[in-house]
């Protein structure tokens, strides 16, 4: 395995000085934002898709610092019931998809996306609860009119151009857990499958590697995130929790680096357990540690990682 980064982390800096920095650190890959939220930071999507001289060049020179490209990042809300958005991350999609073909890149990362409850909706509903029947009708609602009959068609598109599509499962979204995971996949097609990031799951009570095990065979791209459960705020009040990202001391979890919400042991079994279902791909890490600077955060991830994964890695057997 390889280690990466999502390169969201240095928008502020230019493409020569982050994939320097990302080089002098010690990294094999980076995975290149091209759309939705985080936006195109070091890559001009709209332009570089127009040939393939200038995907070529734009490949090149992130060859030429030593590095790979291990996914576009595409992560937007491709089904908002705002219109103007979903037209806009719509068009980023394709254009990832595109782009990706060109770079000889397998994979394009987002999320499955939340439309509101009807079509006259003006904000995404993300339901956690089956009860009232109002909750299950717009959930049924969703799936049926919505997340599948668009996902069916992209998850076509992106086949048509040798590219497999990674969702991550976030709350907020209709793809959140691998129930949701494998449901989608089910209906929409194999080159569907999970960019897995275990900070999700944490939060909502479940176990990282249990749920790798499931989806076996349907894990295109690994984030490298940790989360930590406040005991104290969740046991209080739960784990769902709106308040801002930057109220750590009252939320009932935040984000953290790897290792600052669990330990080694957990990591190396996660390592372990994406070698036992077939993962041989890039773990790039993704930093939101409120508590850390963008530099602190990474470079810890970057240091912990490389031991776990050098403890981890597959030797001769004494008989072989």
């Amino acid at each position: 395995m390889k280690l990466g980064v999502m390169t969201a982390l240095f928008a502020q800096n230019s493409l020569d000085e982050m994939l320097k920095y990302c080089k002098d650190s010690g990294l094999d890959a980076v995975e290149i934002c091209a759309g939705g939220y985080p936006g195109t930071p070091h890559a001009k999507v709209s332009e570089l898709v127009k040939t393939a001289k200038a995907a070529r060049e734009f490949k090149a020179k992130v060859e030429g610092c030593g590095l790979a490209i291990s996914a576009l990042s595409c992560h937007g809300n491709p089904l908002h019931p705002n219109k103007a958005i979903a037209k806009e991350h719509q068009a980023d999609h394709r254009n990832a998809v595109r782009l990706a073909e060109k770079l000889g890149v397998e994979v394009v990362i987002n999320f499955s996306g939340c439309p509101g409850d009807c079509e006259q909706s003006k904000h995404p509903n993300w339901v956690t609860c089956p009860w009232p029947d109002d909750f299950s009708e717009v959930v049924a609602w969703q799936w049926e009119k919505k997340v599948i009959p668009y996902w069916h068609k992209e998850a076509k598109f992106a086949a048509e151009h040798g590219v497999k599509l990674a969702f991550e499962m976030h709350p907020g979204f209709c793809v959140y857990n691998t129930e949701t995971m494998l449901k989608l996949r089910e209906n929409c097609g194999k080159n569907i499958g999970a960019n897995f990031d275990p900070s999700h799951l944490f939060w909502q009570g479940m176990d990282p590697i249990v749920s790798l095990r499931a989806l076996k065979g349907a894990v295109f791209h690994v984030h490298a995130k940790d989360c930590r459960v406040d005991p104290q705020n969740s046991l209080e009040n739960g784990v769902l929790d709106t308040k801002s990202y930057g109220d750590e001391i009252n939320r009932s979890w935040i984000f953290r680096t790897v290792g600052y919400g669990h330990g080694e042991d957990f990591w190396r079994n996660f390592v372990s357990e994406l070698r036992l279902i077939g993962y041989d791909g890039v773990i790039s890490i993704e930093h939101e540690d409120s508590l850390m600077s963008v530099d602190e955060g990474f470079q810890k991830a970057v240091a912990f990682l490389k031991d776990v994964l050098l403890t981890e890695s597959p030797g001769a057997m004494w008989w072989a």
